[in-house]
């Protein structure tokens, strides 16, 4: 039986295997970005946080002004449903 000694490897597994020394390093090193960035990430607003505490948080940074936050509120806390009339903005 006789083997293939050849004069050595192709050009191509060398560079098959560098490519895949950089495919894994790069996955773990973005892994670990992804791990590190999704902790610093500040918290979402809570789905079960009520409409009204989060008009409160849009009156306290103003984004909305008073007027608009009482209007709102009364259509948050009417009971059924409601309809806006045509210049009014939900």
């Amino acid at each position: 039986m006789m083997f293939w000694y050849g004069d050595g490897w192709s050009w191509w597994q060398p560079a098959l295997m560098w490519g895949g020394m950089l495919v894994f390093w790069g996955l773990v090193i973005w892994g670990v970005y992804a791990v590190v960035t999704a902790r610093r990430r500040p918290a979402q607003a809570a789905p079960s946080e009520s409409a009204v505490s989060i008009l409160q948080q849009r009156l306290a940074r103003g984004e909305i002004d008073s007027d608009e936050f009482r209007r709102v509120r009364v259509l948050l806390e009417s009971p059924g449903p409601t309809s806006l009339g045509a210049g009014d903005r939900p």
